[in-house]
């Protein structure tokens, strides 16, 4: 798997936990959109693209199935969104 495009759009909301939300483009044919980074307790994280289901609860509707790819995800989109701050200031 590569990852051959990665988009930030960086929220407008500083007080907010979501601190962007991202796309990325896998081997150039397919594409996720609406992946967040978030600020948790043990700094930035990748959350992937979920749905609220009626109990409340929310349900991945796309995630990487080894624990390589969700590294490999993440790394990415972290890195393009210090970028993208870098690049702002």
């Amino acid at each position: 798997m590569e990852i051959t495009e990665v988009k930030i759009w960086p929220s407008r909301n500083a007080d907010s936990k979501i601190k962007a939300t991202a796309s990325i483009t896998i081997n150039g044919v397919f594409m996720v959109h609406d992946l967040r980074v978030i600020e948790g307790s043990n700094g930035l994280f990748v959350a992937m693209p979920a749905r609220k289901l009626s109990d409340g609860n929310y349900r991945d509707i796309a995630h990487p199935i080894t624990q390589e790819a969700r590294e490999t995800i993440q790394k990415m989109v972290l890195a393009e969104y210090q970028k993208r701050l870098s690049s702002a200031s």
